[in-house]
C-alpha cells in the first residue's frame, strides 16, 4: 500500500500558514509614509510633529496581546523598560499615548483624527487609512 506524504505535509503548511498572524501600523491619511524609526519615534514622544502635522500615537490596553507584540517588534522594549521610561518622562510632563480598548476604535479614531497612528490587525485595513508598517507573529 502506497502512502501519500504529501497531504500531511500539506496541511501542516497551512495550518501554519493560518496561525501567522499579519498586523500592521497605520496612518492618518494626512501623513506622509514613516519609517519604522519614525514610528518608534512618535510612538515615544519623540517626534510630535511631521511637517505641521501634529502626531497622535494610538495603544491597545496594557494587557493586549496585538500590543505587547508591537512593543517588542517595532518598539523593541519590554513592558518593564516602557514602564521606566514613561515615569521618567511623566516628570518632562510627558504623556503616553492614548489607549483605545478595541483595535476598531483605534482605526475608527485614526481615520478620523489627523496626524493619528495605530496598530491593527492587518485584516482590519481598508482604503481610508495606509498602511505604515507590517510584521508577522
Amino acid at each position: 500500500m502506497r502512502r501519500n506524504f504529501a497531504l500531511p505535509f500539506i496541511v501542516i503548511l497551512l495550518s501554519w500558514h493560518c496561525a501567522a498572524q499579519e498586523y500592521v501600523v497605520i496612518g492618518n491619511k494626512a501623513l506622509p509614509q514613516l519609517s519604522v524609526t519614525q514610528i518608534r519615534a512618535v510612538y515615544l514622544k519623540k517626534l510630535p510633529r511631521i511637517a505641521t502635522i501634529k502626531t497622535v500615537p494610538v495603544n491597545l490596553g496594557a494587557g493586549n496581546p496585538l500590543r505587547q507584540s508591537f512593543e517588542r517588534t517595532v518598539l523593541q522594549m519590554g513592558f518593564q523598560r516602557l514602564q521606566s521610561y514613561w515615569s521618567r518622562q511623566h516628570y518632562l510632563g510627558h504623556r503616553p499615548p492614548v489607549t483605545m480598548k478595541s483595535q476598531e476604535s483605534a482605526l475608527a479614531f485614526v481615520k478620523n483624527v489627523e496626524g493619528a497612528i495605530a496598530y491593527i490587525h492587518a485584516a482590519l485595513v481598508d482604503d481610508e487609512v495606509h498602511v505604515l508598517y507590517r510584521w508577522n507573529e
